[in-house]
């Protein structure tokens, strides 16, 4: 088991940054081309996948979730809701007497 273990980490290596590859944006990737990238991973393996890691995925954005999705939108809590507020007081309002 020992000795398979080098072989079942960079297969794994491969697959992911492979898949990573695939995974990405065309317009994210950076350095080669997306075709490029994916030969390049599978034709130098271990190297090639470490290639796209470092050198080749989207940069992250600070504070970001990783690639180029926003973060996911919350729904405002019914004190925070400019609407609710609003249809509240227009429903604590006495009616005018028109």
């Amino acid at each position: 088991m020992g000795r398979a273990l080098p072989f079942v980490v960079a297969i794994a290596l491969t697959i992911y940054a492979l898949v990573d590859c695939a995974q990405t944006e065309p317009t994210a990737v950076r350095g080669l081309r997306k075709p490029a990238w994916m030969v390049v991973i599978v034709l130098l393996n271990v190297v090639g996948a470490l290639a796209w890691l470092v050198a080749g995925r989207p940069r992250r954005r600070p504070g970001g979730f990783g690639r180029s999705m926003p973060p996911p939108r919350r729904p405002l809590a019914p004190d925070d809701d400019p609407d609710f507020l609003r249809r509240l007081r227009e429903r604590e309002a006495p009616p005018s007497d028109s």
